[in-house]
C-alpha cells in the first residue's frame, strides 16, 4: 500500500519532512496508523525533488528506511523547496528491487502512487504496453502497476499539449475505469513539475486510500503539505474528499476540485 508525504515552500532540509516529525514517514515505516491492508512499510523507500535547473532527480533504496546508513547525512545536508517522500509495502506479486522502487521520474515529472491495482499482470498490464509509444514503453525499468501508471501518464500528455497535469490525470482514471470495469483499483497519485505538485484520493470498486493536506501547520511556515497519515498533531490537516484532486503551487492556496 505505502505512504507518501510531500512538501512545498520555503526551502527546507529532508530531514524535516522526512525525519523530524512526529509521525515522520520513518515512523509510518514500521508504525503506520491508518494501512487497511498490510502492517509494515518495509520494502524500501525513496526521496524526489527538483535541481537548480528544475530537473528531477529521485533517490530510491529497496531495502527498509531504517537501515540505510547514508540517510542521516544525505537528510540533513541536501535542502530545496519541494520535496516527495515514500516508503513502501509490495503487493504479494512485486518484487523488491531498485527498479520498483518509488519515486518515478521522467525530464519533467515526479511520480508517486498508493495504492494497488488488482491482478494487474492479469488485467491492466498488457492493455498499457499496447497503449504506449515506443520511446514511452522503453523506459518502463520494472514490473509495478504504478511504474505502468506513470508511462500512460506520460502518454496522454504527449497526446495532449495544453494539458494541465489534473486534466492527464483525469484522463488517465477514466481511461483505466474504462478498462477494468469492476475490478478492484486504489488510486492516490501524486505528480509533481517543477511549479506544483498535484495528488489525488480515488478507487475504483473499494475504499479510497487515507490523504491529507495542510497549509497551516506551525511547523512549516509559508508552505502547503499532502500525506497519507497526518504528519503532525497539528489541527491544520484536511481529510482531502474521496475522487478529489489536490493542488498546491508555491505561494497560492490549495486547490480543492472534484474528479
Amino acid at each position: 500500500m505505502c505512504r507518501l508525504a510531500t512538501y512545498l515552500g520555503p526551502e527546507i532540509s529532508l530531514e524535516k519532512l522526512l525525519l523530524h516529525p512526529a509521525h515522520s514517514l520513518m515512523r509510518q515505516s514500521w508504525g503506520p496508523q491508518e494501512m487497511r491492508e498490510g502492517k509494515l512499510n518495509a520494502d524500501g523507500y525513496g526521496f524526489g525533488w527538483f535541481d537548480q535547473n528544475g530537473v528531477p532527480a529521485a533517490y530510491a533504496n529497496p531495502m527498509p528506511i531504517w537501515t540505510d546508513p547514508n540517510l542521516p547525512a544525505l537528510a540533513r545536508t541536501l535542502s530545496t523547496d519541494m520535496w516527495l517522500a515514500n516508503v513502501r509495502s509490495a503487493t504479494l506479486s512485486s518484487d523488491v528491487s531498485h527498479a520498483n522502487t518509488q519515486p518515478f521520474n521522467d525530464d519533467q515529472y515526479i511520480f508517486l502512487h498508493n495504492g494497488y491495482i488488482k491482478d494487474f499482470a492479469l488485467n491492466l498490464r498488457h492493455w498499457v504496453r499496447c497503449r504506449l509509444a515506443p520511446e514511452i514503453d522503453c523506459h518502463i525499468r520494472g514490473t509495478t502497476d504504478s511504474e505502468h501508471l506513470f508511462a500512460l501518464f506520460r502518454q496522454i500528455m504527449k497526446e495532449n499539449a495544453a494539458y494541465s497535469i489534473s486534466d492527464g490525470i483525469r484522463q488517465m482514471l477514466t481511461e483505466i475505469e474504462n478498462q477494468l470495469g469492476d475490478k478492484k483499483a486504489l488510486l492516490n497519485i501524486v505528480i509533481a513539475d517543477k511549479q506544483s505538485i498535484t495528488a489525488v484520493r480515488h478507487a475504483l470498486n473499494g475504499e479510497c486510500p487515507t490523504l491529507y493536506y495542510t497549509s497551516t501547520d506551525q511547523d512549516y511556515p509559508g508552505a502547503s503539505l499532502i500525506a497519507s497519515e497526518k504528519l503532525t498533531p497539528s489541527s491544520g490537516w484536511q481529510a482531502v474528499s474521496d475522487h478529489s484532486v489536490v493542488v498546491m503551487r508555491s505561494g497560492n492556496p490549495v486547490e480543492l476540485t472534484s474528479l
